[in-house]
């Protein structure tokens, strides 16, 4: 297991802090701290156990609710995801489950049953995200090449962390059509932030012969497009999947949901997760003043 990597200026604080003295008064007083008030974990934590355990090196849907492996596992091939991350707070959380439980009752049946995405079969809490890249895979000496590729030309294009709000509800499938997702559609940044990062998603990956999400090529010079295709419509959350795909009644009904709430979500992203194999870089998108 790898160490966690704390910041200098932690480090710091941890080696000047002298030690505390505990008297009998300490030991009688009960604690006036509690779970609700220990300060969040660093965002690295996160990174660091982004992974589940694998228990099989063969497809065996009975492991996972019945879906089967995108990705045949290959000795040498890393599966590569690009990525945005929500961690949804107590309250977004309130909302995105109301969402859920409305369709669960709309959705009847074992065949059609929702499994949400908000937590794991143990309880714990999952990130959520909007993909910037498809599920594609990369040779083991591809991998630390295309991340500084990747991370050079992020880091070069100035854009800064962003907002997005929630759009609308949508019901959408995999490129199998082995699954089929519940999600939110998204609006378009002010900035455009979105569509310039899938820009820089796709051509980083196309250098390494990994097709675009959503593009037909990637040509390295569609960064310097004056007019770019505009994918937002596509830009999704997915809250919950199903192996069965929803009748035409049916969609039109989970899509009709309308929560007042839903407009008051307000997601803020300030880096880009690659995750290449189990290792997840983060990497922090141009500082700005306004946050």
């Amino acid at each position: 297991m790898a160490l966690v990597q704390y910041s200098d200026s932690e480090s710091e604080l941890e080696q000047e802090a002298p030690p505390r003295k505990i008297n009998k008064l300490d030991q009688d007083t009960p604690s006036r701290s509690s779970p609700n008030t220990l300060p969040p974990l660093p965002a690295a934590f996160h990174d660091l156990y982004a992974s589940s355990i694998r228990v099989s090196v063969r497809d065996d849907p009975s492991l996972h609710g019945g879906r089967k492996r995108v990705i045949p596992h290959v000795e040498g091939n890393w599966p590569t995801h690009i990525y945005l991350e929500w961690y949804p707070s107590k309250d977004e959380l309130e909302i995105l489950r109301d969402i859920i439980i409305r369709a669960e009752k709309i959705l009847q049946g074992e065949e059609s049953k929702i499994h949400s995405l908000l937590h794991s079969d143990l309880g714990a809490q999952l990130p959520l995200h909007v993909s910037l890249s498809r599920p594609v895979v990369l040779r083991t000496e591809q991998r630390q090449p295309f991340l500084d590729t990747f991370q050079r030309t992020l880091q070069t294009s100035d854009i800064s962390p962003f907002d997005i709000q929630i759009g609308s509800l949508d019901w959408v499938s995999n490129s199998e059509k082995t699954r089929w997702f519940y999600v939110l559609r998204v609006k378009r940044p002010s900035q455009d932030h979105l569509n310039q990062l899938l820009r820089i998603s796709n051509v980083s990956l196309g250098i390494f012969g990994q097709p675009p999400l959503y593009e037909s090529t990637a040509n390295p010079s569609e960064l310097d497009t004056k007019k770019p295709k505009d994918y937002t419509e596509y830009f999704h959350v997915s809250v919950a999947w199903s192996l069965q795909e929803p009748s035409v009644r049916d969609r039109d009904k989970l899509e009709s949901i309308a929560l007042q709430r839903l407009a008051t979500l307000k997601i803020y992203f300030d880096s880009v997760k690659a995750k290449i194999g189990n290792h997840v870089s983060s990497i922090p998108l141009a500082r700005s003043s306004s946050h």
